[in-house]
């Protein structure tokens, strides 16, 4: 794995530097320098799950066969493709959440001179996927899908994050609006797209095979990224902070998170009142009250008994699956992600 890493690595650094020397645009030393540290900054730092999956994922579709130079770098390229539009997302993200810490630095908006330059740097962050499709795709038989599969899974991203924004607007804090299906929407539409149907999408189109035959892949991999966004919607509120590499805000964000969606479900109407009273409020106390509301409850317990059922019943579905090798791929994601801690 770390050699695969490293070479991975290799693959940023070389598409760096070709982005930063685009003929498009005439740089300055200056904006340059400013491209170069907000690449480093934003893009590499993460666990890179998403893109590393698209060359496990080729490699399992071509079942054992050593990969040529030329498939690695490509697997790779669009790996980072994938990255690169996950720091575009998580860079306007942390605006909008006005959040502090992210990968366990400031986040990029907080740095001193930076600001809100870095709404545009997030424009920029996503200008660079093209380019480096361009680069490297355009003579492939795959490239208008590439471009489309790109274009109409940032399109469902932002509407997903467009509907978890309007739900959680300041001054129409509403809990009743919450419910299992709303989260389900939001979590569908904001996270399993980008970062579980997406990178087996670019190695099914790598390996030459048609979008519209996989229909059950792409559904087994929104139930899988569901089940990733209740982990971490409980990691938030359950895990500890120095090993997810965040400091969890659900609860004063008022977000549409699993464990309230449950919490709901299963309170009392006292205990609903409580909830009605403190969720969404910054100050500890109230903050503290909905945790102990949440261990009165047994969330935790209620997560682990969610968390084997989605587990069997991914396990089946995925089974259920002609072809071994797409089985290996989608069992390998499954892998990742099941009993994860951050």
């Amino acid at each position: 794995m770390s050699e695969l890493k490293s070479k991975f690595m290799e693959v940023y650094t070389i598409l760096k530097a070709e982005l930063l020397n685009d003929p498009a645009f005439e740089f300055t030393d200056v904006s340059r320098q400013w491209v170069d540290r907000m690449l480093d900054y934003n893009v590499p730092g993460g666990k890179l799950n998403r893109g590393l999956s698209v060359i496990d994922s080729y490699k399992l579709l071509k079942e054992g066969k050593e990969l040529s130079e030329e498939e690695i770098f490509l697997t790779s390229a669009l790996g980072w493709c994938i990255e690169w539009l996950q720091a575009y997302f998580l860079v306007l993200d942390d605006i909008m959440d006005n959040s502090v810490t992210r990968r366990g630095q400031p986040c990029w908006f907080r740095v001193p001179k930076v600001g809100l330059i870095a709404v545009n740097d997030g424009i920029m962050l996503r200008n660079h996927i093209p380019r480096i499709l361009k680069k490297h795709f355009r003579g492939k038989a795959y490239y208008v899908d590439l471009l489309d599969l790109f274009n109409e899974v940032e399109f469902q991203t932002a509407s997903g994050q467009m509907i978890d924004l309007i739900t959680t607007i300041e001054g129409e804090k509403d809990l009743s609006k919450y419910s299992l299906p709303l989260h389900h929407r939001i979590v569908q539409y904001k996270t399993a797209y980008y970062s579980f149907y997406l990178p087996v999408a670019c190695a099914l189109l790598m390996a030459g095979e048609n979008l519209d035959n996989h229909i059950d892949v792409k559904n087994i991999l929104i139930e899988m990224g569901t089940y990733f966004q209740v982990q971490d919607d409980y990691l938030d509120c359950f895990g500890h902070p120095d090993v997810i590499g965040k400091i969890g805000t659900d609860i004063e964000d008022f977000k549409c998170s699993w464990l309230v969606v449950k919490a709901l479900e299963l309170a009392t109407e006292e205990q609903k009142k409580l909830l009605h009273e403190n969720y969404g409020k910054a100050d500890e106390a109230s903050v503290n009250k909905v945790k102990e509301l949440y261990n009165v409850l047994d969330l935790e317990g209620v997560f682990t008994d969610y968390e084997s059922k989605s587990y069997q019943k991914l396990i089946s579905s995925i089974e259920a699956h002609p072809s071994n090798a797409v089985q290996a791929v989608l069992k390998s994601f499954l892998a990742k992600i099941y009993k994860r801690q951050k």
